[in-house]
């Protein structure tokens, strides 16, 4: 992965009234790449992706897709990515193959109908009314229209929201299958799990800045690692050795340490010696959930998060919807 397909350099977006919900904010995105922005509310990543998409112009900095300007060239940009958007706004009372296909009117070198709705699990719903359809089957109908015209480059905003486990699960298969035959995504997902399990890299964005980048092995790394256990009775945790710094809620104990393998090795060196069975022991590196959490927890301490609105950029309204994408379709 060599190529750099996203290019956003010094990005920023203000709003009216002097808000500015994106600031300063560089990455880049490489060829067959899954990159996921990650943010508490508020934090910026849905202006970004307008931006990234080309459906605003940023204020300051710029971006490059396919090393071209998204928004002053969207003919050029648009019919080579798909977007999904967190919502779809579709028409309630067409059925979803009649929606596919006013889509497709829209977009040369389109799929069928058929195969775009087998491929999100969609088939045996086609004649069903999109106002029928739950949360979760909303979320794969926009993602068949994002995968209509084979895109190059496709953008996921929040891709799972409303759907089931299982669905969940077919969703990050397809996506990880749409990366293998060369497709760069980029999503934002409130699912840490999620981005844990699909992205090659991830950035953290926090009110408009972007705070932390890289894989999830090396994000995690620059959390502590823990170890729990509980102790038998009589045997109180000052009993452990000096060198493992521990929390002790009674008889349950934590350790939290950047030296896994050392730290886990003289622990059971000591209960070994001791004679001490360490009842229920769990030793694993830190999650993304938790060094997301540690992350958000340390700035707000610092003093660095605000009330802001509900919703992502602190409740601002986007309001694009599928109609906004059509304009520079193919």
């Amino acid at each position: 992965m060599t190529d750099t397909v996203i290019q956003a350099e010094g990005l920023r977006r203000g709003y009216t009234g002097g808000f500015e919900a994106v600031r300063g904010v560089s990455f880049s995105v490489a060829r067959g790449e899954i990159f996921a922005l990650l943010g508490t509310n508020g934090a910026g990543k849905t202006s970004t992706v307008e931006l990234l998409e080309g459906l605003s112009a940023p204020t300051g900095g710029q971006v490059r897709v396919f090393g071209l300007d998204p928004y002053a060239r969207r003919s050029e940009v648009r019919p080579r990515t798909g977007v999904m958007l967190q919502e779809g706004g579709f028409p309630s009372d067409l059925s979803v193959a009649e929606t596919v296909r006013m889509w497709s009117g829209v977009t040369s070198g389109a799929r069928p109908a058929a195969e775009v709705l087998e491929l999100v699990g969609m088939g045996a719903r086609a004649s069903v009314r999109v106002k029928q359809l739950s949360g979760g089957e909303r979320r794969r109908l926009d993602l068949a229209l994002a995968l209509l015209g084979r895109p190059e480059v496709l953008f996921l905003d929040e891709p799972t929201t409303g759907m089931d486990p299982e669905g969940r699960r077919d969703t990050w298969a397809l996506v990880r299958e749409l990366r293998a035959q060369g497709t760069t995504v980029l999503l934002t997902t409130h699912y840490l799990e999620e981005a844990e399990a699909l992205a090659d890299r991830l950035a953290i964005l926090h009110e408009g800045e972007l705070v932390l980048t890289g894989t999830p092995a090396e994000v995690t790394a620059t959390r502590p690692s823990r170890i729990r256990f509980t102790l038998p009775a009589g045997v109180p945790a000052g009993r452990l050795p000096l060198g493992l710094r521990a929390a002790a809620d009674g008889p349950r104990v934590e350790i939290r340490t950047d030296r896994l393998q050392g730290a886990l090795g003289e622990l059971l060196r000591w209960a070994h010696d001791s004679g001490v069975e360490l009842g229920g022991l769990d030793a694993r590196s830190a999650s993304l959930e938790e060094a997301f959490l540690d992350i958000a927890r340390s700035r707000r301490e610092a003093g660095a998060f605000s009330a802001g609105g509900a919703g992502d950029d602190h409740g601002h309204n986007h309001g694009h919807n599928h109609d906004d994408l059509m304009a520079g379709t193919r």
